[in-house]
């Protein structure tokens, strides 16, 4: 392609000399050429110069974020100081709001100038001169590059320019920050590296000296942004965190009096720089939601690196981690489906309450990233409103490869807010648990997440809106692919260690996936959805995370299994020198599937429990799909079993692996069969529900895509079916045009996003064509249960624009929009 475009150029150039007949002559070929352009190096570009400069002269500027895409490439690649020139003036037009957002990037672009007073440089300048936030964050973006030692010498010069032109006032109150910063950076050194039993003291007397700062000072702004403005510290709710790198946690005295305390996390040994980065590109996929007309409700929390290794993070109140929610259930609680639901019904105890909230939650779930402002409204009016956030953060998730995901990353609010915290793993560098990838799921999005939206354990309506909205906002950040490849790539020479080369960049090329069409990408993000909500890893992750956490805080408060009659240790049952999962036994209880069977070897016995039954993770109606989830579930509990002594030997896991009762007496048994009068007996479907479909055509193609069901009947045994779509193109003496989608499991609102396609159907035939669609049950070896079907007459569509809409289920019925 590149070479066919430096063609085109060479031949255009020669052709029409003149500026303005060769615009004309390009007309909307000029953003590819460009995008070429600036993607080709300089060793390889072979036409003019001047034809790249007059193209930046007449690209119109009116569409910032369209001329975004192309200005960072331009200041890494291009060092022509008349091509750098015009890429400021296409930036020119951004309001201080909109430069804020792509401030880091154009900080980073600064050691690509070749002098020291260019246009940049000069822009920068004048633009934090004008704005106290730009100012603000300029002054702490350089302060960080100094710590770069190729470009140190420049940013100093660059800091000791913005400080003479800002004035004594602003120098003055830099000054403060910096010597607040210090201080705390000091005092959470030493917390750290003293020993846990004095922790706490160190901690009181490092505060005085907080204290005797503000005695002195007054107020001081934070780095976290110029509007937080304190004026002293509160000793009594300051603590530290028993993490790695024991933050501290601080609370501020707001300057306003009818202000609430300002709380912030202070990280000392810690790279918040990727923390920034990440929330920065979640801003501007909001904000390019918001421009195409679709408010997800993003909520964002202020994170800043003050210095390498250390910084401030926003500190959210009146939430709490999934793992202590769920370790309220058992310390199994990550495989129960209610914790979520139960605590936010604790919290919210009234009725209305409790619905508002939970509705409000699941519009934030499988948030790889949740923004935190204190404007978000406490309600959220409408039933498609309430699914926004959760679908906005799902997309970032999956598309900036966040990892280590466990229970103690994710917290929920008692409003029902569910956000992230601590992204020191994205790109899909996963964390690693021996040789197993720890985040095996596209993103998390678990069962009583899923219970939440659903209001309760059955699919509903509310899911195919999640499904949509998710699609939707997965489509739109896609049209924007090169803008993000563009910003992270200035990143690359930050020195973030996990974006540090091309192959970084790729994996978010690979996850937006440009070359596929929407509908492909639908149904593409429609899988991810349906992976990660079936994802096993995911909440073993959650309860390993769980056994190590307990073992760490040296908690008094012993957890026990809910289905243990009693705490087995290894001092009790001896040592467990290995567990697997021997076999795979099926089951009907209520319905057929199929239970794991473990083997644990101690030194002095030898037994097969029953995995309990309230952990049958790998039930499964396929015993194909039950020996693959063996093997999954083998790979976890090999490291598990074979890990640090804490984790290994502690009283849980013996307590897991102890055979139960129930399981001793069921050993050696056959199987509970099925009844005779279940298995022979033949269901009859009752008809009923609506199918929505999008109809489309194009050259010679019909396109259906079969989106959701909603409201099927339940079989006559009272069971949940088995549904799945099937499509003749009629007239079809031949059956030759049956499709088909996969079958949804035990729901009466599935999903499927698949797309059916006929090719080879002229325009004209399609006034005599009718589409017959069935929605059928999946019987095993008995015949197929209709649960309803529609005739669709494609003449009565106006297929030149695509049609999408519900369509009515009935034993023959013919449908309309």
């Amino acid at each position: 392609m590149y070479i066919m475009y430096s063609n085109q150029i060479h031949h255009l150039c020669c052709s029409f000399p003149s500026d303005h007949i060769l615009m004309q002559k390009l007309g909307t070929s000029l953003n590819p050429l460009l995008n070429t352009l600036i993607c080709i190096s300089l060793t390889e570009l072979s036409v003019p110069f001047f034809f790249l400069l007059r193209c930046l002269a007449h690209t119109p500027a009116s569409e910032p974020t369209a001329g975004l895409s192309r200005v960072w490439t331009v200041f890494c690649s291009f060092p022509d100081q008349e091509v750098r020139r015009m890429a400021v003036q296409w930036i020119g037009s951004l309001s201080d709001a909109e430069l804020l957002d792509y401030l880091p990037q154009l900080v980073q672009a600064l050691k690509y100038e070749c002098y020291l007073d260019s246009p940049l440089v000069r822009f920068l300048l004048k633009r934090a001169v004008s704005d106290l936030r730009v100012t603000h964050y300029f002054f702490w973006l350089l302060k960080d590059g100094i710590k770069d030692s190729q470009f140190s010498i420049r940013y100093q010069y660059l800091l000791a320019a913005l400080l003479c032109c800002c004035g004594k006032g602003l120098r003055e109150e830099f000054n403060r920050q910096c010597w607040l910063v210090n201080t705390l950076a000091k005092l959470a050194q030493q917390v750290r590296e003293s020993t846990p039993s004095a922790r706490q003291g160190i901690l009181r007397t490092g505060l005085e000296e907080v204290k005797q700062f503000f005695v002195l000072n007054g107020s001081c702004r934070l780095p976290l942004s110029p509007s937080l403005l304190v004026k002293g510290i509160v000793p009594r709710d300051c603590s530290y965190f028993n993490s790695n790198a024991v933050p501290l946690k601080l609370a501020f005295q707001n300057v306003d009096p009818l202000g609430e305390h300002i709380r912030v996390i202070f990280k000392c040994g810690d790279d918040l720089r990727q923390d920034m980065l990440t929330l920065q590109m979640i801003r501007i996929m909001n904000k390019i939601w918001v421009q195409e007309g679709l408010d997800m409700r993003m909520v964002i929390f202020r994170c800043f690196s003050t210095g390498r290794g250390r910084g401030m993070v926003e500190v959210i109140p009146h939430a709490e981690t999934l793992r202590k929610i769920q370790v309220e259930h058992g310390v199994t609680g990550s495989f129960k489906d209610r914790p979520l639901a139960d605590w936010l019904q604790k919290h919210n105890p009234g009725e209305d309450e409790y619905e508002k909230r939970a509705r409000l939650g699941l519009s934030e779930f499988s948030l790889a990233v949740v923004l935190w402002s204190s404007r978000l409204p406490s309600t959220l009016s409408g039933r498609g409103e309430l699914h926004l956030l959760c679908a906005g953060c799902c997309v970032a998730t999956y598309v900036l490869g966040i990892c280590d995901r466990h229970n103690d990353n994710i917290m929920l609010k008692t409003t029902g807010h569910m956000f992230h915290i601590d992204f020191g793993r994205f790109l899909g560098h996963a964390q690693m648990f021996g040789n197993i990838k720890r985040d095996r799921a596209p993103f998390v999005f678990t069962s009583d997440m899923a219970y939440v939206i659903n209001g309760g354990d059955k699919p509903s309506s509310r899911f195919h809106d999640f499904v949509d909205l998710c699609c939707q906002a997965y489509n739109l950040i896609r049209k924007h692919t090169h803008l993000f490849l563009n910003l992270l790539g200035l990143m690359l020479s930050c020195g973030i260690p996990e974006l540090s080369d091309l192959e970084d960049l790729k994996y978010v090329y690979d996850a937006l996936r440009p070359q596929d069409t929407e509908a492909n990408a639908t149904t593409y993000f429609t899988r991810l959805i349906e992976s990660s909500l079936g994802s096993v890893a995911t909440k073993l992750n959650f309860f390993i995370h769980n056994l190590a956490q307990m073992k760490f805080t040296g908690s008094d408060d012993r957890l026990t299994l809910s289905f243990a009659p009693r705490t087995h240790t290894l001092k009790s049952s001896g040592r467990i020198s290995d567990v697997f999962l021997c076999r795979h036994e099926k089951v009907f209880h209520p319905s057929k599937g199929y239970v794991g069977i473990f083997s644990s070897l101690t030194c002095s016995c030898s037994y097969s429990p029953l995995f309990p039954s309230r952990f049958v993770i790998s039930r499964s109606r396929g015993e194909v799909v039950a020996e693959r989830r063996r093997e999954e579930l083998n790979g976890y509990i090999r490291p598990l079993i074979h890990a640090a002594p804490e984790v290994a030997q502690c009283d849980l896991v013996y307590t897991f692996f102890h055979p139960l009762p129930r399981d001793e007496k069921a050993t050696g048994t056959s199987p509970v069969p099925k009844s005779s009068d279940s298995t022979w007996a033949r269901p009859v479907g009752k008809v009923g529900g609506e199918v929505k479909l999008s109809i489309s055509y194009k050259n010679d193609k019909l396109f259906i895509m079969v989106m959701h069901i909603r409201g099927l009947q339940l079989l006559q045994d009272g069971n949940d079916p088995d549904p799945y779509v099937k499509i003749y193109l009629l007239p079809d003496p031949q059956k030759t045009t049956k499709r088909k989608t996969k079958v949804a499991r035990k729901t009466c609102n599935p999903t499927y996003n698949e797309m059916l396609v006929y090719d080879g159907i002229p325009k004209g035939d399609l006034q005599q064509r009718e589409l017959q669609l069935s929605v059928l049950s999946e019987q095993g070896f008995w015949e197929n249960v209709l649960l309803g079907e529609v005739h669709i007459r494609l003449r009565e569509l106006d297929l030149a624009q695509e049609k999408t809409g519900w369509f009515a289920l009935g034993s023959r019925s013919h449908g309309t929009l």
